[in-house]
Order: structure tokens, then sequence, then C-alpha cells
């Protein structure tokens, strides 16, 4: 189950992005349903996608942890981004 919190994102994301249309939100939904579609198919791969293992909490755990890292690799491309338009700016 340790999609579910990829999914949530990505839903939770498209949301926001269908109410601002701001191409970071989108990005980030991009982002969030390209890691809740890995989960899905790597749970299908091994024939899991409905199995809940004996320990839900670890699961839900290592969910966690793959979205607030989905979120944190957007936020370091955004300040790398908007760090080397600066520096565009600058040599201009």
């Amino acid at each position: 189950m340790c999609y579910a919190g990829p999914v949530a994102g990505a839903i939770v994301s498209s949301l926001v992005w269908g109410k601002t249309k701001s191409i970071k939100v989108w990005w980030l939904s991009l982002l969030y349903w390209g890691g809740a579609l890995f989960g899905v198919i790597d749970h299908l791969w091994n024939g899991e996608l409905f199995l809940i293992s004996g320990d839900i909490i670890k699961d839900l755990l290592l969910g966690a942890v793959i979205t607030v890292s989905i979120f944190i690799f957007w936020l370091g491309a955004l300040l790398y981004y908007k760090h080397n338009l600066k520096l565009q700016h600058t040599q201009a």
C-alpha cells in the first residue's frame, strides 16, 4: 500500500492545478502521478496490489517517505531553476 501516498498527492495536486493552472503545480502533479503509477505497476508486477502486509504502518510510512521525497525533489528543481534564471539575468 506504499503507493497510497503518491496517489493522494497526485489527486490533491491535480485538484489544486485545476484551480490555479500553475505550471509549477502541474509539474508537481506529474511527478506524483509518475510515483503513483510506478507504485501500482510494481505491486501489480509482484501480485500484491491490494495485499495488506502484516505491518500496514510500515507500508504507509514508506508511502509518506516517497511522497515527501517527490515533493523535496520538486522543490529542489524549482529552486535550481530560480537560481539559474537569476544567474542568466545578472550575466546579460
